[in-house]
């Protein structure tokens, strides 16, 4: 299985680093998606989930969704995700074999609002099953998995409100209940990921308290630590700042191997789902990749000047050979379906 693993990435690798940009692309342009990876049948699998398309407009928000095979590097539709309409800032995480979908927000003409919604996809039969209904309706929310069996929904934005909420499914038990809430200001379109036992989020967007734009960035980094005994139960340490300026709607994901959390892209300034921020300025993507190392408990800068970066991410997936991001906006709030592999290399950060 590890020789044909490596074959895949290597295939990966020469399909994806040609050049320097990417020969790979989704059936569609796609921003705002959910995404997660599975390993099916000894490879792995990218899965791309509902989002919205170039008009970045209330009705061109999508159902559809996407699977990206690891050996060829081809993407097909997949059933569509149940619903009368689509959903932006969603949550989706891989576990068990399954893929699960959760939460996001129903867009129409003059507003939209969150949804309870939950979905599990099996690969192997095309087909979603509903779970049960998320407690609190809630997008944009950092998504987690710990021990294959409890995903973690940390913070963001519901109805009329932020949350410091942590949600947390039983997907055994097909439950819900309440882990240890986000210590620092309530957010929504911050980043971050779950390895082995540890979360860490950073930035994402606060309510303004005073004059001008209602929401304004957050600088807050945060690192949970899971109790062994006790999965609802975490224990938050605040981090200094990461590398570059705060970004809101970044793409985060995990790798237990590297034991780091990897974050590329996003934007500098908090924004609407057409990309122009809520000071009435057009957001631009940022091109700085970071990482957080977990043995060393330090940042570590990857790139200050990342080729063609992106904003707009629900995550990104991390393979053996780089980080993987599906599609997203570019320069120009551009809504783009480029499949981009980003290296990893680190040159450490000093802080």
């Amino acid at each position: 299985m590890k020789k044909l693993c490596g074959l895949v990435l290597l295939v990966w690798s020469v399909l994806l680093c040609a050049a320097e940009s990417p020969v790979l692309s989704l059936p569609d342009p796609i921003s705002n998606n959910a995404v997660a990876m599975l390993k099916i049948h000894g490879h792995f699998e990218l899965f791309s989930l509902m989002g919205i398309g170039p008009q970045k407009t209330w009705d061109a928000v999508t159902n559809l969704g996407y699977r990206v095979d690891g050996v060829s590097g081809k993407a097909q539709v997949i059933h569509a995700v149940p619903g009368t309409a689509g959903r932006i800032g969603a949550m989706a995480a891989g576990a068990d074999g399954r893929i699960y979908l959760l939460g996001g927000f129903v867009v129409y003409q003059g507003g939209g609002m969150p949804v309870t919604d939950a979905n599990m996809y099996q690969p192997d039969h095309d087909r979603w099953i509903r779970i049960a209904d998320i407690p609190i309706a809630v997008g944009d929310s950092v998504i987690g998995v710990y021990r294959d069996r409890y995903i973690y929904l940390i913070g963001g934005r519901t109805t009329d409100h932020l949350i410091s909420e942590v949600q947390m499914y039983d997907l055994v038990k097909n439950t819900w209940s309440k882990a240890t809430a986000m210590p620092g200001a309530p957010v929504f379109g911050h980043a971050g990921a779950l390895v082995d036992d540890t979360i860490v989020y950073v930035d994402g967007a606060r309510r303004n308290d005073s004059a001008g734009p209602k929401f304004i960035p957050s600088d807050e980094c945060w690192k949970g630590k899971i109790d062994h005994h006790n999965a609802a139960k975490i224990e938050w340490t605040k981090l200094p700042n990461h590398p570059g300026k705060a970004a809101f709607r970044i793409a985060a994901g995990g790798s237990e191997k590297d034991s780091r959390i990897y974050f590329a892209g996003g934007a500098d300034t908090p924004y609407d789902y057409n990309g122009v921020g809520y000071d009435g300025k057009p957001a631009e993507p940022s091109p700085t990749s970071f990482a957080y190392n977990l043995r060393s408990e330090k940042w570590e800068l990857l790139n200050d000047n990342t080729p063609n970066p992106t904003m707009d991410h629900r995550g990104l997936l991390v393979t053996g050979e780089g980080l993987v991001i599906l599609g997203g906006m570019e320069k120009g709030q551009q809504v783009t379906g480029r499949i981009v592999l980003l290296p990893k290399p680190v040159k450490a950060y000093l802080q």
